[in-house]
């Protein structure tokens, strides 16, 4: 009895992540840019209970028994598919028509310091700073990095914005002149090896060194004729990924492996407490 409490007890956190992974998705199936996430499950180890010889004779399947203690989330895998686009028509609403392919932004990281993190979120505005100046954000307030890791500011008396393919940003100004700018876009080539920082954020893992893998071949920066590469247009977002008829039901079918779980809990409590109600 205590053995299945065990077992049901280790699945049932196991669980509670999975459901929680899924309302997370929910959470965000209109966020711009979003990525859903699965949870992968493994099995713990098991524990083998050998017959006697006597009982191999004849015997086609395996001898003895294997009793399990549950399972456990292996890892939380991220889809990086691309999302379909939806047409807005404004200047500072970018998305990308290729994979892989990041915008670079500088979140702020204590100490009036800055963090460059990786998003495909692309609904980008400008914020005042000072001098009559304004910056590059994106909706979060984050600043939009150039293809040197520097914020873009420019001057706040602008008319309107141009993209290109390949990532330059046009600042066009009443008197004809125009300010040009590279959108710092990284190419990431190993997605599976990112971590995920916050909603639509991913980064390089803190034990990345602990991989055995170089950065250079994770991270390709779109630089010089690399930019030829770059897939993003402007008038458009791209939309999450999530799938929600496949969220429903792998939430569905979370929820009744939980309750059958807990069922096995109270089954067993309930067993117990025959077992030292005998005389």
């Amino acid at each position: 009895m205590l053995r299945t409490m065990i077992t049901a007890t280790n699945t049932l956190t196991q669980l509670q992540q999975q459901m929680d992974t899924i309302s997370n998705n929910l959470a965000n199936s209109s966020t711009t840019g979003y990525k859903a996430k699965e949870a992968q499950f493994s099995e713990l180890l098991y524990q083998q209970y050998n017959n006697d010889e006597l009982d191999r004779t004849l015997r086609q399947s395996p001898v003895g028994i294997r009793y399990g203690v549950g399972a456990k989330i292996s890892q939380i895998q991220t889809n990086h598919s691309q999302g379909n686009l939806q047409m807005t028509d404004r200047d500072l609403d970018l998305a990308f028509t290729k994979e892989k392919q990041y915008f670079n932004i500088l979140m702020p990281a204590g100490d009036n310091g800055t963090n460059l993190v990786y998003s495909r979120q692309g609904d980008f505005y400008v914020s005042p700073v000072a001098n009559g100046q304004v910056m590059l954000v994106n909706s979060d307030g984050y600043a939009v990095a150039d293809s040197d890791g520097n914020p873009i500011v420019f001057q706040d008396q602008f008319q309107n914005f141009t993209l290109t393919e390949d990532g330059l940003l046009g600042v066009s100004y009443p008197n004809g002149q125009t300010a040009t700018f590279e959108l710092g876009i990284t190419e990431i080539q190993k997605p599976q090896v990112m971590e995920h920082v916050s909603d639509t954020y991913i980064d390089l893992p803190e034990n990345f060194a602990e991989l055995g893998l170089e950065e250079q071949e994770v991270l390709v920066d779109m630089l010089g004729a690399n930019r030829v590469n770059i897939g993003v247009q402007n008038g458009a977002l791209e939309q999450s990924n999530v799938n929600l008829s496949k969220e429903m039901t792998d939430l569905i079918t979370a929820q009744r492996s939980y309750q059958f779980n807990s069922r096995a809990i109270t089954i067993a409590d309930q067993m117990l407490g025959l077992i030292n109600g005998i005389r």
